[in-house]
This record gives C-alpha cells, sequence and structure tokens, in this order.
C-alpha cells in the first residue's frame, strides 16, 4: 500500500522550534544554488534535468528525499538562471537584452516547476484496493459526525552528548564512540554518541550513525527496535513521535511498530 494513513487523528503541535537543529539542510542549498550560478549554464541544466527526470519517475526508494529533491530544483533553477543571464551577457554584449532572455528562461522554468510539483500533490496516492476499500459518498453523508480533533502538544527531545561523563542513563555504559551496552546483556551498536529519553524514562532512543535511522529500546521489556529512514520528532507522554521528512506529519511510535492495528 502507498499510503500510510494514521489511526490517530488529530492536530500536532510542536512545543517548541524542533526545526532549529536542520539549518544545515538550507547551507545545502543555498551551496547547491551558488554553485550552478558559478558552473556554465550548459553543465547546470542536465543535472536539473536529472533531478526532474528522477521527480517524474517517482522512485520508492527515493520517495524520503522527495522533498531534498524539490528544494534542489528550485534553488538550483535560480542558481541556473544566474549563469544563464552571465552567459547571454557575454555573448549578446548586451546587458538590457541578456535581462530579458534571462526573464524569459526564468519564466518558462519556473512555470514548468510548478507544473510538475503540481502533479506530485494530485497524483493519487492510493493503490485500487485502498480506494475499492473505501466507502461510498452516501455512507460518508449519513455516517455520524465524530469527535472535535485532540490536540496533541509535542515535548522536544532532549538530546544526552555521551562524551565518556557521567552524564548517561542507568544502566547504560558506552563501549565505544558509536556502541554501548545495557543492563541485561544487550548491546547497541552503529549509534551515534547521543541519546534521547522519555519523560517517564520508559524509552531510550539512539540516532544511527549517519542519522540513517533511530535504535528505540523498551526498558520495561528489554526489547530493541531498529527504524531505519526515522528521525526522532518529540515526546508525547512516554511515547515517541517520528517523522520521514520535513514534508510529512509526525506518526506515534506504536503506529508506525503496528502496534495500534487490530488483530486478525
Amino acid at each position: 500500500m502507498d499510503a500510510y494513513v494514521p489511526q490517530r487523528k488529530g492536530v500536532v503541535r510542536l512545543r517548541a522550534a524542533a526545526l532549529s537543529g536542520r539549518w544545515p539542510a538550507w547551507l545545502l542549498v543555498i551551496a547547491w544554488m551558488l554553485l550552478l550560478a558559478c558552473l556554465p549554464w550548459w553543465v547546470g541544466l542536465p543535472l536539473l534535468l536529472a533531478l526532474a527526470a528522477i521527480q517524474v519517475a517517482q522512485l520508492p526508494r527515493l520517495q524520503r528525499y522527495s522533498g531534498m529533491f524539490r528544494r534542489a530544483l528550485r534553488w538550483g533553477l535560480a542558481g541556473l538562471l544566474v549563469a544563464s543571464y552571465l552567459a547571454f551577457d557575454i555573448a549578446f554584449d548586451h546587458r538590457a537584452l541578456g535581462l530579458t532572455l534571462a526573464m524569459l528562461a526564468a519564466l518558462a522554468g519556473f512555470s514548468l516547476l510548478v507544473l510538475l510539483e503540481s502533479w506530485q500533490d494530485r497524483k493519487p496516492q492510493r493503490n485500487a484496493a485502498v480506494a475499492a476499500a473505501s466507502p461510498e459518498w452516501s455512507e460518508l453523508a449519513l455516517a455520524p459526525i465524530g469527535p472535535a480533533d485532540m490536540l496533541i502538544e509535542l515535548q522536544v527531545p532532549h538530546w544526552i552528548v555521551l562524551d565518556g561523563s557521567a552524564n548517561a542513563p542507568d544502566g547504560m555504559s558506552m563501549l565505544h564512540a558509536n556502541s554501548c551496552a545495557m543492563d541485561g546483556g544487550i548491546r547497541v551498536d552503529h549509534i551515534e554518541p547521543q541519546v534521547a529519553m522519555a519523560p517517564g524514562r520508559h524509552w531510550l532512543v539512539w540516532p544511527m550513525t549517519a542519522w540513517r535511522g533511530v535504535v528505540l529500546y523498551d526498558r520495561l521489556h528489554g526489547k530493541l527496535y531498529r527504524l531505519r529512514g526515522w528521525q526522532l520528532y518529540g515526546w508525547h507522554g512516554d511515547e515517541a513521535w517520528l517523522s520521514r521528512g520535513e514534508d510529512q506529519p509526525p506518526l506515534a511510535m506504536s503506529h508506525v511498530l503496528g502496534q495500534d492495528q487490530p488483530e486478525d
């Protein structure tokens, strides 16, 4: 199934600015724009066309990077327009003519980009089986109105740096920079040297090396979960809420693990 519809409905509001740690992503896109502005236009244009082809293909493996590809196309197009203006100015030796051609290229380029993003947003995300199982409009019209949406406030995770000092959680010992051991003989490998703890101290979360995902440890039951592609977004009570990217809403950990699904 292409679309994974959350079972929990509500409005998610982060209690503090959770995106403050994502500023390096903006530095990367600005550097990408400056790179295309410095390169000749006939080098930057194939790169942008390749990114557009990836967006059109919508490969399942690259779906999690769709937001990054969108930003790369937007900012890369701005850099390409700067390079095109410089090329027109040199080729025609007329600043007004070069600026006019660059504006026409900007109009055409951004129009195509808007059409591409609109097509992506409007493309159906559900397969035929899910659509067939959906209720008819008449059933929805006669269905009783449910309760109002619940406002869910997420607490920003507090990351503890594991630098060998005494600030590690109880029952946890660092073996080396990317590995630790828990009480009961459980070993956690390939992690970044930092950990977040749930408000109730029931769960521990480590980011995987290179932030490729998260490792969750249930201290009460001694279970370990590795979720590649997910990042810790916040806490609601003693439950972690996870996200796959900036353009996707966070989901409760029980939903990601499938624990809120009814048993057959």
